[in-house]
């Protein structure tokens, strides 16, 4: 007898990467849970996912409600009897400077951001260790490394998720358990984020070039599902943030003091509109996958792997340290 197909659940699935990821886990025949708030953006996903040959469930639900998130995880096992693979992917941010931010506004973008990451794992692992298995991934971003202007409730956010998962990662290290952790470090990328983000400057919200199509994404997103690793960074232009850094933070500072601003918003002046930072902006309209910004998303995504990165980087320098320690012991050793 075949194997039952695979069960995933997603949340932020109505809409940009968590949407493209349904759409990929799809089309390989998984049955797919997707959570998120919109109810037309939930079913436009369902649509997706039946239409690309997988099977899909709508759990509306917010991510910020840890007994919401239980209910939609039981309603799975339910009907399918298993989890094998849950994705964190819900997100909310606001552009603003921080003294522009008001209390309830940090409190939102912190609960959906960082909480709604830990209420999803714990969701997912109270099925997943009963049952012997499982991979929980977090969607992450360049930002849970380097801080940017304008959106310090969303770095502070997904710096915290980082260090939540790495707690995570060695309590199961200890028991022992099967059960499988990676992040998903993302560059720029075209969703509708920058659309329906809550915006305070003056001129629209913009993703940081360069920018990256959700489906490029979601393709890395599978195949580190799949393998697991600890962690993979998207695209060079996370590596340069992540690692320029971790190696000249004084100077990141300065330049990001002198573009950050200019880099996160285009040139078409803001105009007031509706948000989705406590309400849905899809409740009555499907937005889709992408954004605004398809003429300059790139279509494919190169992935790297920190561990090997940091392998390549010890290796170098045991190089030139050996180099110089060579250097040196030559010149006592002349006569």
């Amino acid at each position: 007898m075949s194997e039952a197909p695979r069960v995933a659940v997603i949340t932020g699935a109505s809409a940009g990467v968590g949407r493209a990821v349904a759409q990929h886990f799809a089309a390989r025949g998984w049955r797919i849970g997707l959570i998120a708030r919109g109810r037309a953006g939930l079913e436009g996903a369902r649509a997706d996912v039946d239409a690309a040959g997988g099977e899909a469930m709508v759990l509306p639900a917010d991510v910020a409600d840890a007994a919401a998130l239980d209910d939609a995880a039981q309603a799975v096992m339910d009907r399918w009897g298993r989890i094998d693979l849950w994705i964190n992917a819900a997100m909310a941010t606001v552009l603003a400077p921080v003294s522009q931010v008001t209390p309830d506004e940090f409190r939102r973008v912190t609960a959906v951001t960082y909480l709604g990451q830990v209420f999803g794992a714990q969701a997912a692992l109270r099925h997943m260790r009963p049952q012997g298995h499982g991979t929980i991934v977090s969607i992450g971003s360049a930002l849970a490394y380097r801080g940017i202007p304008l959106q310090a409730p969303y770095c502070a956010a997904k710096f915290a998720t980082r260090g939540f998962m790495d707690s995570l990662r060695t309590e199961l290290l200890h028991e022992q358990s099967p059960i499988r952790l990676t992040e998903i470090h993302l560059p720029a990328v075209n969703t509708p984020q920058f659309d329906w983000a809550r915006n305070k400057m003056p001129r629209k919200a913009q993703p940081v070039p360069p920018i990256h199509s959700p489906e490029a994404i979601a393709r890395a997103v599978y195949r580190a599902s799949l393998d697991a690793p600890r962690e993979v960074w998207l695209a060079g232009s996370a590596v340069k943030a992540i690692l320029g850094d971790a190696a000249a933070p004084a100077l990141v500072d300065r330049i990001l003091s002198s573009q950050g601003y200019s880099g996160q918003q285009t040139d078409e002046a803001a105009t007031p509109r509706p948000d989705n930072l406590f309400a849905p902006m899809d409740a009555d309209r499907d937005y889709g996958a992408s954004g605004s910004f398809g003429d300059e998303a790139r279509p494919h995504v190169a992935a790297y792997r920190p561990a090997r990165l940091r392998a390549g980087a010890a290796a170098i320098a045991c190089a030139v340290g050996f180099g110089i320690l060579r250097t040196v012991l030559d010149r006592k050793t002349r006569p």
